[in-house]
């Protein structure tokens, strides 16, 4: 009875003497436990996955205003000078300016074929009078590539809002029609002109609002935005059609001092053939007096 009895302990104790037994029974709970934790889990990722998109959707929309935002930088683009080093250029020629005093008057006139001309533009020259790249000044679409007679290599670049820039007396070209330009890109090499041949090699620069031109000076490093016709230059622009009696360069100083001893000139011949009688008056006077 006893041998029975001890037959299935004795069994057991058998088992658990065996060496695999333990680790056997130490990866069965592990696995149990890991099958838990992923069990776990997925239940917590199904539950936070609508939150998660939620956070994509609100990560998108970001996205949106930072592309939204571009033209509005574009806007504030700052009119730069058309040239790299611009501590080794000067402007040779200003914009010419009714308002402006005396000096800068007669240092925006341009001499050509022994006459003077109103500059509609400034003239970059470097100091070493060498060649220089010309730069783009504000971002812009390239319109127009032409070769001018008098003012050479000529580039146009069109803006928004009618607003022009352009680049004369370049001897060398690197821009075609309808390129996408940045600022600060280039456009070709300076060079030389018959316009404005006393400059030298120099860069003709000029800043066009609605089909008219404006001062560049007084808009380097101001938002592009900023740039507009003022009233008084329209106003001056209609006196300049009308004679005037302030001269603005010295072959000035003669035309008009010359049409105006013409017209004193006429002035006195009138005066002279009213008081003096003609040949028909003195007959008529002689006829008169031999009746009486």
């Amino acid at each position: 009875m006893k041998e029975e009895f001890k037959g299935p302990k004795n069994k057991w104790s058998q088992i658990f003497r065996k060496k695999w037994f333990f680790p056997a029974l130490y990866l069965s709970i592990a696995a149990v436990l890991l099958a838990a934790v992923v069990w776990y889990q997925n239940a917590g990722s199904d539950v936070s996955e609508p939150a998660d998109q939620r956070n994509g959707e609100e990560d998108y929309l970001p996205v949106m205003n930072e592309e939204d935002s571009v033209p509005v930088v574009d806007q504030q683009e700052l009119v730069g000078m058309p040239i790299e080093n611009t501590d080794e250029a000067e402007i040779v020629t200003k914009f010419f300016d009714y308002n402006a005093d005396q000096e800068d008057r007669e240092n925006a006139l341009v001499l050509y074929n022994n006459r003077y001309y109103q500059s509609t533009g400034v003239d970059i020259a470097a100091a070493d009078a060498e060649t220089f790249d010309v730069l783009a000044s504000i971002s812009g679409t390239v319109e127009e590539v032409k070769e001018d007679p008098l003012l050479g290599n000529v580039v146009v670049l069109s803006h928004n809002d009618d607003l022009k820039t352009y680049y004369a007396s370049l001897e060398d070209v690197a821009v075609s029609v309808s390129d996408q330009i940045a600022q600060g890109d280039k456009l070709g090499t300076a060079g030389k002109n018959l316009f404005g041949k006393d400059n030298g090699t120099h860069l003709h620069f000029e800043i066009r609002k609605d089909g008219k031109e404006v001062n560049p000076e007084s808009y380097f490093e101001q938002p592009v935005s900023s740039i507009a016709v003022e009233e008084s230059a329209e106003q001056d622009e209609a006196v300049s059609d009308e004679p005037s009696d302030e001269p603005t360069s010295g072959e000035d100083v003669v035309e008009p001092e010359e049409d105006a001893e013409d017209t004193e000139e006429d002035v006195e011949e009138d005066a002279e053939q009213e008081e003096t009688p003609s040949e028909d008056e003195e007959i008529d006077v002689e006829l008169d007096e031999s009746e009486e």
